[in-house]
């Protein structure tokens, strides 16, 4: 075969049937009369004459073509170039993640600002855990319309083409004025509203919808600022509206609101170590001035370290019998406490209450009664629920002692029950009263605002997590955290409390739970019982208000406290369920009466958030929320604030507090700094006076 007929056999029809065949026969067939070092050397000029660019099933064949004619000093130069461009890609894909996860973080504080800018400010009854289902139900329903628990959604009235008669509405753009009213119809407020007032950061994904950004406005001047248009352009009625305009103007204005009993807490020192009546004429005076604020009762600590304190199952009772018949004296309701913790031995100079002095020589011989932190230090404030059911003192567990001393004040005083003077017993579960381990000890030298110390290292406690981690199938997980941090830590300062800390690791979410479900069996173990011993008499617990790194992820303070409690879990619901199979009336610590903006930013704190988030899931399981002050506070704004906590305007649900405990900062005496200001609380309490603020 010549030159010529060569040239002639490879002059091809069309572009797309030269590369057809090329891609057909990579490799000749050993008949074909074609052999590839003869193509070669003539392919070459005519691949450097072609100007169309191949397509299809040409440029297939190309890419094959060079796949297979390659050198193999040119197949290593590829395999690098595609090892450094996979390199290359995956940090880009990394480098994306943490800007995902940026913009995550962003959308989220986006939204708790929203929503805490609707509780604060439009008193949205929104859960703790709110989604763009509950704002979006909440605006509907602040505007009027019906909203279902399957999302149907519909107004009350007939559509606007079927109204004939002038309605008053609501403007978003300015306040309203009684004299405004007047002359104000559906279609001249129809006309002059804006598009929208609601407006959509463009640049967010269809993903963070629930982060709509709302327009800024002046919320100081306009009360519906934070609500959606369908408010201008739903009907309401006159008198409703009134209200609302009254309440807009008034903003502290308590008169007509629910009736909510305020207690006072009754020094502790009216009772002296050997169960005696200190100061009778004394304490005459203060239920005295108690009765001209109309105070509605009294709250008494009744001591286990002073009633049983000298010998097991020998009850001494005198004191408070001679206190309860003054009380009785000025027709005050009554509440008791039931303390099982310690009291007082503070730097401040108060009286020192100890547990029982019998359990304390046991303690001598069994320190493990007591609840120990990681460096082995003992805690003598309340006894360890590790020992709830261990016959560790003198034959008896723990729950056992705490029934015996419940059932013989019941028997003490069954008349106080039957004539009904005693009317609530608070059954303490924890440190302070409260349910929640002694993880902030200031006796082991904790200071606010540290994260505090697990409490489980006492040998009880730690067969229980060895059990438990047993039964989960790694029983190298039976011990507590390393890396947590001492009492004055911050998070950031920890492995297992910092962002993406060990908290939420398998062995984290394992400790914790576990941790938390101890409390939860003591609360449960100790309320089966106390049923028993006050039925028919309601039963009230004592919750802690630990607000302190609730702005954090983990929530350390929470989590040592026994609150399993992070951003992505409901720390208070399996509490709540427990409380709420006994019915009892759960006391909320109220905080944030007496803490600065300048402490809460240094500690990430958010006493508000954590109040909605308590509050709310109590109500959500049908409890019934009472209040307490964790502070002595002496200004008029700290008691408003507890007024509004206690009685939520606009709640759809009426929720409010069932009473309210005042702790005063000394014996309550006429012309002590507190008393105006306790009256004018009393009032605002029970509905009597409007609470404009005073500077």
């Amino acid at each position: 075969m010549n030159d010529d007929s060569l040239r002639n056999d490879l002059d091809p029809q069309s572009d797309q049937s030269s590369d057809y065949l090329s891609h057909s026969h990579p490799h000749p067939h050993p008949h074909h009369p074609l052999q590839p070092h003869q193509l070669q050397p003539q392919s070459q000029p005519q691949t450097q004459t072609q100007t169309r660019r191949p397509r299809g099933f040409a440029a297939a064949a190309a890419a094959a073509a060079a796949a297979g004619m390659g050198t193999a000093s040119g197949a290593s130069s590829a395999d690098a170039a595609a090892t450094s461009s996979a390199g290359k890609g995956k940090r880009e894909r990394e480098k994306e993640k943490e800007r995902t996860k940026l913009r995550e973080r962003h959308r989220r504080a986006i939204t708790s600002r929203m929503l805490a800018g609707l509780r604060q400010y439009g008193n949205f009854p929104l859960p703790a855990r709110a989604d763009m289902n509950d704002v979006l139900a909440a605006l509907a329903r602040e505007a009027g319309w019906v909203v279902e628990a399957d999302g149907t959604t519909y107004r009350q009235s007939p559509p606007p083409s079927q109204l004939t008669t002038t309605y008053p509405l609501r403007s978003v753009e300015s306040p309203l004025s009684a004299s405004s009213l007047k002359n104000c119809s559906v279609k001249a407020t129809l006309d002059s509203q804006p598009p929208s007032v609601l407006r959509i950061d463009e640049s967010l994904s269809p993903a963070s919808l629930d982060s709509v950004v709302i327009a800024e406005r002046d919320t100081k001047n306009e009360k519906y600022a934070s609500t959606s248009p369908i408010n201008s352009v739903e009907c309401l009625e006159a008198d409703q509206l009134m209200q609302d305009i009254h309440s807009g103007e008034h903003g502290n204005d308590f008169t007509g609101t629910p009736y909510v009993p305020v207690y006072v807490m009754l020094a502790t020192g009216v009772i002296n170590n050997f169960c005696q009546l200190v100061d009778p004429e004394g304490v005459r005076q203060q239920l005295s001035h108690m009765q001209s604020l109309n105070v509605d009762g009294v709250v008494v600590d009744c001591w286990w370290g002073i009633v049983e304190g000298w010998s097991p199952q020998k009850y001494t009772w005198s004191g408070y019998r001679d206190l309860f018949n003054i009380i009785r004296e000025f027709k005050l309701k009554l509440q008791v406490v039931m303390a099982f913790h310690e009291y007082g031995g503070s730097e401040a100079g108060d009286a020192l209450i100890t547990i029982p002095q019998w359990v304390l020589e046991i303690g001598k011989d069994n320190q493990d009664i007591f609840f120990t932190d990681r460096e082995g230090r003992r805690n003598t404030e309340c006894l360890s629920w590790g020992i709830d059911k261990e016959r560790v003192l003198l034959g008896r567990t723990a729950i056992e002692v705490y029934f015996d001393f419940m059932r013989s004040f019941r028997t003490e005083f069954d008349d106080l029950f039957a004539e009904g003077l005693i009317c609530a017993v608070e059954i303490g579960l924890g440190a302070s009263g409260e349910l929640k381990y002694p993880s902030f000890s200031e006796r082991m030298g904790w200071r606010y605002p540290g994260i505090g110390e697990f409490q489980c290292y006492d040998k009880y406690l730690q067969q229980s997590l060895r059990k438990a981690a047993k039964l989960r199938g790694h029983s190298f997980w039976a011990r507590g955290p390393d890396n947590s941090g001492q009492y004055n830590s911050r998070p950031h300062e920890t492995g297992f409390f910092c962002e993406r800390g060990d908290y939420d690791s398998y062995y984290g979410r394992f400790f914790l739970n576990w941790y938390a479900q101890s409390l939860i069996d003591h609360a449960d173990n100790v309320l089966s019982l106390a049923s028993l011993a006050f039925e028919e008499t309601k039963i009230v617990v004592k919750v802690p208000a630990v607000y302190w790194w609730y702005r954090t992820s983990s929530h350390a303070a929470e989590l040592t406290s026994g609150y399993y409690n992070p951003t992505n879990q409901d720390g208070y619901a399996p509490v709540f369920d427990v409380l709420r199979k006994y019915s009892v009336t759960v006391k909320f610590v109220c905080p944030g009466m007496q803490i600065s903006s300048q402490d809460n930013d240094e500690a990430l704190a958010d006493p508000e958030s954590l109040s909605w988030q308590v509050l709310n899931s109590a109500w959500d399981r049908g409890l019934i929320i009472a209040g307490e002050n964790a502070l002595s506070c002496y200004d008029r704004e700290g008691c408003m604030r507890a007024v509004q906590m206690a009685k939520p305007r606009n709640d759809p649900d009426h929720h409010h507090f069932l009473f309210f405990v005042y702790h005063q900062p000394s014996p309550l005496v006429q012309g002590t700094i507190c008393f105006s200001e306790l009256d004018y609380f009393i009032k605002c309490m029970h509905g009597e006076i409007a609470g404009d603020l005073v500077s």
